[in-house]
């Protein structure tokens, strides 16, 4: 699909019915390559016996700022269940990039007003799922819990085909854009208003000149090459 095509829900569907469930939740992640800022994921919660077709919903990337954020409440208003959550630049650090994602993504889940039944996850990996529990995770009972439960699909370019995907990561780019805004009042050098965290060459710059701040990811290599390994998936469990 080219992304001049509409946004369908028969992802949306055809999961529900291979599970004869109602409320099919779609996932996606912002911010997994960025020197700076959490990790974001977002959730739209579908109820496949009442939605209605959202056809001008876009990958979030696809889209002008304004209208981004002009879609935020009707993508609320359109979906049964949403949330946006986040794992910040030191749980990326101490997790890997892996079980961050999957952190944010539980916690997103947990925002929502409607559990979701069965996941659509953007991508080819499913970094959602709960891991198998070890000897140490059964007997730490004060650990946030983290990963779901629930069946989950993965689709390649989700953003770009699944009105509830493309729904998701609106939500969740909107809401860590604007954190990285108001992060970068307080740390107005490394131009986070513009550049989101992400590797510029402007941004390394400052890096360099400056050093990294509490909301860098200071286990990745922060003033190389922009082409090096960057948000390269770890096996690292989150407890």
């Amino acid at each position: 699909m080219s992304s001049s095509n509409p946004t369908t829900l028969e992802h949306e569907r055809a999961l529900a019915a291979e599970h004869s469930v109602r409320f099919i939740g779609a996932v996606d992640e912002v911010g997994r390559g960025a020197l700076a800022g959490p990790i974001s994921v977002g959730v739209c919660v579908i109820d496949i016996q009442a939605v209605a077709e959202f056809p001008e919903l876009r990958d979030s990337k696809l889209l002008a700022p304004a209208a981004r954020q002009a879609l935020v409440q009707p993508v609320r208003d359109w979906a049964a269940g949403y949330g946006v959550g986040h794992a910040t630049a030191k749980e990326v650090d101490e997790l890997g990039v892996t079980a961050a994602l999957r952190l944010a993504g539980t916690r997103a889940v947990a925002h929502c007003a409607v559990a979701p039944q069965a996941v659509l996850l953007d991508g080819s990996y499913d970094w959602l799922t709960a891991p198998e529990q070890d000897l140490f995770d059964l007997l730490a009972d004060d650990r946030e819990p983290v990963g779901l439960h629930t069946p989950v699909r993965t689709v390649i370019k989700g953003d770009m085909t699944c009105q509830g995907i493309a729904g998701a990561s609106i939500l969740a780019k909107v809401e860590r854009d604007q954190l990285m805004i108001e992060l970068a009042a307080e740390h107005p050098d490394f131009g986070w208003e513009v550049n989101k965290g992400y590797a510029t060459a402007a941004h390394r710059a400052a890096i360099g000149k400056l050093g990294p701040c509490v909301y860098h990811r200071t286990s990745w290599n922060l003033t190389s090459d922009p082409d090096s390994d960057q948000g390269k998936a770890t096996d690292t469990k989150a407890k």
